[in-house]
């Protein structure tokens, strides 16, 4: 009896390890700005701001990931689009605010404050720092293009 007990135990934990392990791999990349449940952009639909022009909020019933990142979307057209092109529609910096990555900094974004500028989605902190980033857009987005590469990896928390 003790034998078999040990076994189931070994067993469980074996599947408990595999199970931990297994969840790590489908944690968001580390440049993605998503909440506890790995959702971007607050569950707002990315392709919604190039097809209607305003941030629309995605339903759980239309998702796709991108980099580990779960988005929502508000119609199958939506996300179907997407998933034939994320790079697309996926907001730039992984989500963070546009303007903190100008700064050298990861912050979460508001995504009602938002622009499409050359094609390209940026999402901003809130309605007062984008106010600021559109002052200077254009620079901004080359301050922002040259920090990513070396922020992209490192913890929000540690910026």
């Amino acid at each position: 009896m003790k034998m078999n007990t040990l076994k189931a135990l070994t067993r469980t934990s074996l599947l408990a390890a595999a199970l931990a392990v297994s969840s790590f791999s489908f944690a968001a990349d580390v440049g993605m700005s998503v909440d506890a449940n790995d959702l971007a952009i607050k569950g707002y639909d990315p392709v919604a701001y190039f097809v209607s022009g305003q941030p629309t909020q995605g339903n759980n019933s239309y998702t796709a990931t991108h980099n580990n990142a779960i988005y929502h979307f508000a119609s199958a057209d939506n996300r179907d689009a997407f998933k034939a092109d994320p790079a697309k529609y996926a907001p730039q910096y992984g989500g963070y605010c546009a303007f903190g990555v100008a700064m050298e900094k990861k912050f979460d974004t508001d995504p009602t404050a938002w622009k499409i500028v050359d094609g390209k989605l940026y999402l901003n902190l809130d309605k007062k720092v984008q106010q600021r980033w559109l002052e200077n857009t254009g620079e901004l987005i080359v301050d922002a293009n040259q920090n990513w590469p070396e922020i992209k990896a490192v913890d929000a928390a540690k910026l």
